[in-house]
């Protein structure tokens, strides 16, 4: 189960009691921030790409912003792709609302939208679709083992 995964992945650095389970789904950015009673903004979600090395690229984006092609395109010189759904789990290592990118396959990198970067604390899945973790930016960062940021969003300033 990707959950204990993603457990597993915290309990390295002693955080593994900050995942957060409810009792409801939050396998949305709109159930997400019902059940941890943010902003739907504030809530890290996590995009599946193809990777032109193989296999997938994520992006952690605010959960306002909007995968802009024209940007993804510049950025990555390939088209924006979204994993197929039955491809998520095997090329990431979660499924499909529980999408987070700790705990995931090797192979996987990991991008940071800058429409994070705007907030104190940020709430990524934690592995399952009724999962959560808080985390300030410079942890997220750190954990997620990111490639770096990136400005491959649209419709989220302020």
């Amino acid at each position: 189960m990707a959950i204990e995964q993603v457990r597993a992945y915290f309990q390295t650095y002693g955080l593994e009691k900050k995942i957060i389970e409810f009792d409801v789904s939050s396998a949305t950015v709109e159930l997400a921030a019902r059940a941890l009673g943010c902003e739907p903004k504030q809530i890290a979600k996590t995009l599946s790409f193809y990777d032109e090395r193989g296999g997938a690229l994520l992006i952690v984006a605010a959960g306002d912003a909007k995968v802009d092609n024209q940007k993804f395109k510049e950025r990555f010189a390939i088209k924006a792709k979204m994993l197929k759904a039955q491809e998520v789990e095997p090329l990431v290592g979660h499924a499909i609302g529980g999408v987070c990118p700790f705990g995931i396959r090797e192979n996987v990198r990991v991008f940071l939208d800058v429409s994070l970067q705007r907030f104190d604390r940020v709430y990524p899945a934690a592995g399952s679709a009724n999962s959560a973790i808080a985390l300030d930016i410079p942890s997220l960062q750190t954990y997620a083992r990111s490639c770096g940021w990136v400005d491959v969003c649209k419709a989220w300033q302020e």
